[in-house]
């Protein structure tokens, strides 16, 4: 009788020890840039980062943000252990924080689109002089800095309309609340069918290297290095490569800064707006 009570203690001790660790393992944060609103953002990432902490054992938790320019405030003060941001959002973050990419999409480059309603008869970026544009935020980098870069540069003249997310661009836009819109194409394929059947490409600008994963320099190599690898491993696997695709993330593999640098050369600068 004893020795079964002994027993019992000591089960129940082991379990005791082992909720304890488990309650006070370190949880790891992740951000990333809200292009679309919070529901969607948890449904396509949320089950990325459950497979990821399966993978690794290291626990990671998604942390929305309402809209980008809290984002940005966010990961300039280092809210986040993990973040996936535009190219030059990771620039921004790197020389506030030391935040570092560490993987990337190497299947398709970052574009900036601008789009119209298929019968607005509007042909040429000229057109639009005068006209207001929707803008997900003023920093977004492909839907917004790159394009008022560029439209600029060809003496476009607009009145920008920033609306929180690429969804709200491509709503306005379809609903004819604006001429055209600024998104990416990324954003734009995850759309449903009804607004490609409303809308066209107008304009593309430049190509540059897509949004990567960055990591603070708190977090331990050896957790920096099972989150990557689980996600290498993930990307080898069909059903990982369904979770990388809703991201969207077609072949999963390293960054580096040297990646963005070209960024630098943009003069992007003037068309930033501080919050």
């Amino acid at each position: 009788m004893i020795r079964l009570q002994m027993r019992r203690l000591t089960g129940l001790f082991v379990g005791y020890l082992c909720y304890a660790a488990l309650a006070q393992a370190e949880v790891y944060s992740v951000g990333v840039v809200p292009q679309f609103d919070a529901r969607q953002l948890y449904s396509t990432w949320q089950p990325l980062l459950d497979a990821v902490t399966t993978q690794s054992k290291i626990e990671l938790q998604l942390m929305a943000s309402p809209n980008i320019a809290v984002f940005e405030q966010q990961f300039s003060i280092g809210k986040f252990d993990f973040v996936y941001l535009n190219p030059y959002h990771c620039l921004l973050a790197n020389q506030a924080q030391g935040y570092l990419p560490v993987l990337r999409d190497h299947a398709e480059k970052l574009q900036g689109i601008l789009l119209v309603r298929k019968d607005s008869g509007i042909t040429q970026v000229q057109q639009l002089s005068g006209q207001e544009i929707a803008f997900p935020s003023p920093n977004a980098l492909g839907a917004s800095l790159l394009i008022r870069a560029e439209l600029t540069r060809l003496g476009v003249q607009f009145i920008p309309k920033y609306v929180k997310n690429h969804s709200s661009v491509y709503l306005n836009v379809a609903l004819g609340q604006v001429k055209a819109g600024g998104g990416i194409y990324r954003t734009w394929q995850m759309e449903n069918d009804d607004l490609e059947f409303q809308l066209r490409v107008l304009y593309r600008t430049r190509e540059i290297a897509p949004h990567p994963l960055c990591v603070h320099p708190r977090v331990p190599k050896k957790v920096r290095d099972a989150v990557v690898q689980a996600l290498l491993d993930l990307g080898q696997s069909p059903q990982g490569q369904r979770l990388l695709a809703a991201i969207p993330i077609q072949s999963i593999g390293p960054a580096t800064l040297d990646d963005y640098a070209p960024l630098r050369e943009l003069g992007l600068e003037k068309f930033v707006q501080r919050e």
